[in-house]
């Protein structure tokens, strides 16, 4: 097997010891993932990008920052309570990276605030987008949400009153709520407790629409004075009396909670994994709070109670000026106004798969390469639904992580079930935050006779394949998709990932083997193609770095090129770094964290680390090694991240058609890290600086290039060129 004899090959190579303190050849994980936020929360400042973006570049960091407190951050406040001592890659425990942790976001979250009070907003209020606070609305404004509300809001609301008989509610994670303290008419103090509904429009849009609250959608009419929003907890807060009859409302704040999300499911006790998901899922919802966010005028009295509330330590307390619920300004980013929006993406199609023949008569003639969204993600689902509704197919497998709410594939799966064949899914129920989905989306398939399969125990299934197998006059052919992004039609607009459809035999027997490791009891660790973690990936790509610093030692040119999410792994760090002090050139583009300290002397002089954060969120993954002109070229599902080494299955699939790699060498990898408009270069000391173009360079802006060359197609496709 060509594994067996590459990594032969490679026992003779001695590895050279790191001489230099192991802590100071990481950054944190943690850290870095901050400085990721940062750019693009730059995105969000950038006043060449039109307005609306920014203000989904402002939700996105939010939900970002959300995301990380849920995860990260629960991880190191548990380290820190239990006690463990468990020490981060450059040294630090996780009461200095807490601590580190708070430092930053701080600075981050006022910048963010900032950013939408003094600039989003006034230029939202320009355009005729004008948030308003409630002294803002004529008396007949006011007279109409005062109706809006007594028939439409208040029915919902339910008010919790907070004494000894009644103590402190659950408080959901992410929820907005009221904390409000109350007089009766003899002066004595209570305290309550109110929640912004989750189903209400968070935001109010004047005038009101006619009809009932259904009808209440959040659709700016614009008039020549624009229009006015109001915020839905505004006009709650100034009608608190209708709710507490004969008390005075002494005070009030908005205050929110951020709850530990990373609950791990025992699954070896589990009986039922899709019970135990179910209820993960609801457990999630009440973990142990990690962080309170107050705004900056709520009075103290009412923010020590809070924090007494949550048994909380002062430093997890957030002050924040202005507004809670940045992350629902998304619903302010996706109004429908074009001049304020990136123009509308339309995908090509490759013209191979415009012809009228059989996808699978297609891929007999050659691989057909795919990179979304510049590409369409029709021919995947295409793919797919005629696999259900030709005859000669006899079965269909497929892995599911994040489908999302679009429904295609699945109705081709369940259709291909009805057609008698042979159908199975393989549904990883743990994919954080779509587990509800998943669940039902696995119910759906089971009920309809299809094979459904969870996952493996201790792993999560996080490769993107689909396999075809076709009856054919040589007798059964096998076709298979793989990707390095989910089969998700939604997020295959607005995510950048590669897709391969092959007819390649020996990547279908890889495929096969797979799907049974993963349906069945195999512990095949045996692939002719493919990288599949937990088994092969780490150490395949840790020994064709070292095959490519015996090819630069021997005959120079040594060339390393990567296009990553994360990389954060140590052992290929360490691999990369010895491919460096060995003269191979390293040009690594990482997307999100790296650990990886570059252009540090003796020890990553040739390594240079870029990240572009864009229009599109940078997703896919390219592995290149160019070994003496024989080239290797990989893409898939796996980050460079100890997860996605050891406890995830996951797939790299070389590119074996020679033109097809020379053309995503040529017209993506390489593009992309050139890229001189959006990228930033990570600095040895862990900061990140804008690149620049030189005196005599090119502008270089990838995904405008790539964008362009996709119009470009297109234009060519009418003009019949």
């Amino acid at each position: 097997m060509a594994e067996k004899k590459l990594s032969k090959g490679r026992k003779s190579l001695k590895r050279k010891a790191f001489k230099v303190d192991e802590k100071a050849l990481f950054f944190n994980r943690e850290l870095n993932w901050l400085e990721f936020n940062r750019k693009v929360l730059l995105e969000a400042v950038d006043s060449t990008i039109p307005l609306l973006e920014r203000v989904k570049f402002l939700s996105i960091f939010y939900n970002n920052m959300e995301e990380f407190f849920m995860v990260r951050v629960a991880g190191l406040t548990r380290q820190r309570k239990l006690g463990v001592g468990q020490i981060s890659l450059d040294g630090l425990s996780a009461t200095e990276q807490l601590a580190r942790v708070r430092r930053a976001v701080t600075s981050l979250s006022r910048q963010a605030s900032d950013l939408w009070r003094k600039k989003l907003k006034p230029e939202l209020f320009a355009k005729g987008l004008k948030f308003v606070g409630y002294q803002n609305l004529s008396r007949e404004e006011q007279a109409s949400l005062t109706e809006f509300f007594q028939k439409d809001i208040f029915p919902i609301l339910t008010p919790q009153a907070l004494d000894k008989g009644r103590p402190f509610p659950q408080i959901s994670s992410g929820s907005l709520n009221l904390f409000i303290e109350l007089a009766d008419p003899a002066g004595k103090l209570y305290q309550a407790r109110l929640k912004i509904p989750d189903n209400l429009p968070m935001y109010i849009c004047l005038p009101l629409e006619r009809g009932n609250l259904s009808h209440q959608t959040f659709r700016p009419k614009f008039a020549s004075s624009g229009v006015k929003i109001l915020p839905l907890d505004i006009l709650i807060g100034r009608h608190l009396t209708e709710l507490f009859p004969g008390y005075e409302v002494k005070a009030f704040t908005l205050f929110r909670v951020t709850r530990n999300t990373d609950i791990e499911i025992e699954e070896d006790e589990a009986d039922d994994l899709l019970v135990a998901v179910r209820d993960l899922v609801y457990q999630r919802r009440f973990g142990e709070v990690v962080k309170l966010e107050t705004m900056s005028e709520a009075p103290s009295r009412l923010v020590k109670r809070l924090i007494k509330s949550f048994d909380l330590e002062n430093w997890q307390h957030y002050v924040l000026k202005g507004r809670l619920g940045g992350e629902n300004l998304d619903i302010i980013s996706g109004l429908d106004i074009p001049k304020l929006r990136f123009p509308a993406l339309i995908s090509r199609v490759p013209k191979a798969l415009k012809k009228s023949r059989p996808i699978f008569q297609t891929l007999k003639k050659g691989d057909v390469f795919l990179y979304h969204p510049y590409d369409s993600f029709g021919p995947v689902l295409d793919f797919v639904r005629q696999a259900a509704q030709d005859p000669q197919v006899k079965a269909i497998k497929q892995t599911l992580y994040r489908t999302g709410s679009d429904s295609t594939l699945i109705n081709s799966l369940i259709e291909a079930r009805r057609a008698n064949k042979q159908v199975t899914a393989v549904v990883e129920l743990k994919a954080r935050f779509d587990e509800m989905r998943n669940i039902n989306w696995a119910q759906a398939l089971e009920e309809a006779g299809i094979h459904v399969v969870y996952g493996l125990v201790g792993m999560k299934i996080h490769a993107k394949l689909c396999l075809v197998i076709r009856e054919e006059e040589e007798g059964l052919t096998t076709y298979a998709h793989l990707g390095t992004g989910n089969y998700n039609p939604i997020t295959a607009r607005i995510y950048t990932d590669l897709g391969l459809l092959t007819a390649n035999q020996a990547i279908g027997r890889d495929v096969v083997n797979l799907f049974n490791v993963m349906t069945g009891l195999s512990a095949n660790k045996d692939y002719e193609c493919l990288l599949v973690s937990p088994v092969t990936t780490r150490d395949g790509i840790i020994e064709r770095i070292d095959r490519e610093i015996e090819s630069h030692v021997n005959h120079g040119e040594g060339f390393i090129a990567f296009k990553v999410n994360q990389l954060t792994d140590p052992e290929i760090i360490k691999a990369l770094y010895r491919a460096s002090q060995a003269g191979v050139e390293i040009k690594l583009q990482a997307r999100g964290v790296c650990c990886l300290r570059p252009g540090v002397p003796g020890l990553s002089p040739t390594i240079t680390v870029t990240s572009i954060v864009g229009r599109f969120l940078e997703h896919s993954r390219i592995l290149y090694f160019k070994n003496q002109g024989q080239s290797e070229m990989f893409i898939g599902s796996a980050d460079l991240m100890p997860r996605n080494l050891d406890r995830r299955v996951e797939v790299l699939a070389p590119i074996l058609n020679a033109t097809l790699k020379e053309k995503i060498l040529r017209d993506i990898l390489m593009v992309h890290l050139a890229d001189n408009q959006n990228a930033y270069q990570l600095n040895a000391d862990g900061s990140y600086s804008k690149v620049e173009p030189g005196d005599l360079e090119p502008l270089v802006d990838s995904q405008a290039i790539m964008l362009q060359t996709s119009r470009d197609y297109l234009s060519s496709e009418k003009t019949g060129a």
